[in-house]
Formats: C-alpha cells, sequence, structure tokens
C-alpha cells in the first residue's frame, strides 16, 4: 500500500451528520453512501425525488467516443457499479447492458472512423460495422437509416430507469435512518463563520448539520454564486419524450445524427434530440416552459425512422428543463475549498456517474481525505 492511501484511510473525520439538498440521483446516492458508515443524513429536496434533470435523462450507461482520460476512467468506474447492482437483480426491466449504437450524419462532421480507433485504444469494447452487418449484433432497427461510413457497436453499454433507481436507493436510506423531506419547499445552504452548518428551507425549516452536499442538478452553479463560489455553467435545456408502450425489439439504446432512442421498462422507449430542445421549447418570462406539440411530433418521426418496421409512436408524457453540463463539460465534484463543510455534485452523465459519485464523494465527505480519482474535477478549478 502506498503512503498516498494510507493517507487516504487512516485519515477519520469526525462528521456524524449530513445534509443532501436536492433528491436526484447524484444526492440520493451520496445520501445512502454516507447512512451506510452509520453518518445521519436528510436528503431535501423541493417536490419528489427525481423530480428533476433525473427525471427526464436519456440515461444512456457508457463512456463512447472521447473525452479526457480521467474522465473515461471515471465512467468506466461507474459502469462498473451498476455491473455489481445488475448481478444483484438480474430480472430487473429497469437496467439493462444489451450495448449502444451510435453512427454519424454523412458529412465532413462524420467522426465514427476517429472515434473507434479511439475506443480501441482504450480497451474500450467497440466494433465497427456496416450497415448490412449491424443487425447481425443487435436487433430492431432499420439499417438503412444507418449513414455510408458504418456505425459503431458498443457491447458492454447499458441503461437505467434513474426514476426507479432512485426509489429502490431511498428504501434503502430509510432502513439506515435516513431522512427525505420533501414537502417544506426549495432548500439554500447556510453558512456561518465562514463554513456550512446547514439547509434552509423556503418554509423556514431549519437544519444543522456538520456538512453540506449540493445536488440540486442545472441549479447547483446558482446556488454556489449565492456564497461567492463561481461554477463554470453550460447548462441547456433539454426535452425527453417518453412514450406510450410498444411491442417492439429494439434492445441497444441508438444514438444517432437526429435522435437518441433507449428502451425503457414496460414496453416504452426514450427519445431525445439536442435540436428537438432548441427548436420546440421556449422558456417564459416566469420560468416555465411552452413545448411546440408539432416538434414533439417530428422528435418521435425522428425515432421511428431508426427503428425497425418504422413503428408509429405516441407520446405519453414530455419531461423539460436543465440538463447539468458544467461550463468546461467536465463533471464538478468534492469540497468548495472556501467554505469548509461545504460540497458540490455537478455533472453531465447523471446516470453513469451516479452511483460511483455517490461512492466517491461519500468518501471525501465522511473521511475528510480527498479521492485522487476526483483529483481532476475540483470546484476550485474555476476560480481563474
Amino acid at each position: 500500500m502506498t503512503n498516498r492511501l494510507k493517507d487516504m484511510t487512516m485519515n477519520d473525520n469526525t462528521i456524524t451528520s449530513a445534509v443532501i439538498i436536492g433528491a436526484g440521483i447524484f444526492g440520493v446516492s451520496t445520501g445512502l453512501q454516507l447512512a451506510r458508515r452509520g453518518i445521519r443524513v436528510t436528503i431535501i429536496n423541493d417536490g419528489p425525488p427525481a423530480n428533476g434533470a433525473s427525471g427526464r435523462s436519456l440515461s444512456w450507461l457508457n463512456s463512447a467516443r472521447m473525452r479526457s482520460e480521467p474522465y473515461h476512467r471515471l465512467r468506466m468506474a461507474g459502469i462498473d457499479r451498476y455491473r455489481t447492482l445488475s448481478a444483484r437483480h438480474p430480472d430487473a426491466d429497469w437496467l439493462r447492458f444489451d450495448g449502444g449504437l451510435t453512427w454519424d450524419a454523412d458529412d465532413e462532421r462524420n467522426e465514427v472512423d476517429a472515434a473507434y480507433r479511439h475506443e480501441v485504444s482504450l480497451g474500450y469494447d467497440a466494433r465497427h460495422l456496416a450497415a448490412t452487418d449491424v443487425t447481425t449484433v443487435t436487433p430492431g432497427l432499420d439499417a438503412s437509416a444507418i449513414t455510408p461510413q458504418g456505425a459503431i457497436f458498443n457491447p458492454g453499454e447499458g441503461w437505467v430507469d434513474l426514476p426507479v433507481l432512485i426509489d429502490l436507493l431511498l428504501k434503502e436510506f430509510a432502513l439506515f435512518g435516513g431522512a427525505l423531506v420533501t414537502d417544506q419547499g426549495a432548500a439554500r445552504v447556510v453558512i456561518e463563520g465562514g463554513r456550512a452548518v446547514g439547509a434552509e428551507t423556503s418554509t423556514g425549516g431549519r437544519f444543522l448539520t456538520d456538512a453540506v452536499v449540493l445536488a440540486t442538478g442545472p441549479a447547483v452553479p446558482k446556488m454556489a454564486s449565492e456564497a461567492g463560489q463561481t461554477i463554470g455553467d453550460g447548462t441547456p435545456t433539454a426535452l425527453l419524450v417518453q412514450t406510450k408502450p410498444l411491442a417492439h425489439p429494439l434492445r441497444a439504446v441508438l444514438n444517432t445524427p437526429r435522435v437518441a432512442v433507449r428502451p425503457a421498462p414496460g414496453g416504452t422507449f426514450s427519445v431525445d434530440a439536442d435540436w428537438a430542445a432548441d427548436e420546440g421549447v421556449k422558456v417564459r418570462d416566469d420560468g416555465g416552459y411552452e413545448i411546440d406539440e408539432a416538434v414533439v411530433e417530428a422528435l418521435l418521426a425522428e425515432a421511428s425512422k431508426v427503428m425497425e418496421g418504422n413503428p408509429q409512436l405516441e407520446a405519453a408524457s414530455i419531461g423539460v428543463g436543465g440538463k447539468p453540463i458544467p461550463g468546461d463539460g467536465e463533471p464538478v465534484l468534492g469540497a468548495l475549498k472556501a467554505i469548509p463543510g461545504y460540497y458540490i455534485a455537478f455533472s453531465h452523465s447523471g446516470a453513469t456517474l451516479g452511483l460511483i459519485v455517490g461512492e466517491l464523494l461519500a468518501y471525501e465527505v465522511a473521511t475528510g481525505a480527498e479521492h485522487p480519482m476526483l483529483a481532476p474535477f475540483r470546484p476550485d478549478r474555476f476560480k481563474s
């Protein structure tokens, strides 16, 4: 064991309680991990669990394409934790590893070959296939939609239904004595004497504690700024359409030039695309949203084009809101050094990272040590 790891494991913090603001996957995962360590945890949310970004996430479990090596390693650790969970729930219809398939548009921006070579260089399980060969490895798609450059099939990828997972984690959280508060409105971090000492809700509820974790998805940068802290913010608006049930053989997650499609529990499908959010969602002055139904229908039509038989898809529900993306695209995880007791969890790929972030962030909160896997993702990098 290296001296560094000795320091990590022997640095014992004395916190006995923690408050988590946000009951999405980061908040609930972190809260459960802390509760497992014997820490008294309260999770505060401005409504039911998963009512924010976690409830409208495509939830594709992957580390496909190109990103920094530390981010790739973190995502792979995240997928590993889901495989462990899948082994405990082998028949779950809310967590599947049936692969992912991606292809690019037929133009100068097509990076399928470069992405494939990059994935192979990392040891990421990838197959570069012509359209005629794709149906031999995964069912349910219309191969005629694949561009001449071919597609990448990643057999180790999967998907999770985050609201179901969050409910499962909360049940275990309650068994460890964790408290969930959802009836006191929005919360803010309370800072006294230069450190985070708890949270206060809009109805006046006050929860004093040893450490506070801010995990409010797209609201994190604004809430951190109220304490004078800068978190780079690239959050766009996202639109996710959930279809009505449909008997269809598609099993892999599809990420295509015009639409992303993933299977979901009960024979439904989750569908999204950046262009649909850009064209179909208008933010009102009061912060609410107006959704263009014609754009929703166009999005479902694009999904139909990539699915075998080009089925008629109908919307059952529509989720809209901010998609948490830090300004530099990399996760923001760990302590705000300027404010002792104040921790941040803010990232894209919340589904892929959900379990591992909860584990590593809880380790840091509980022990006071810094985990080396989170070193590149510290909030303080935005100071400059």
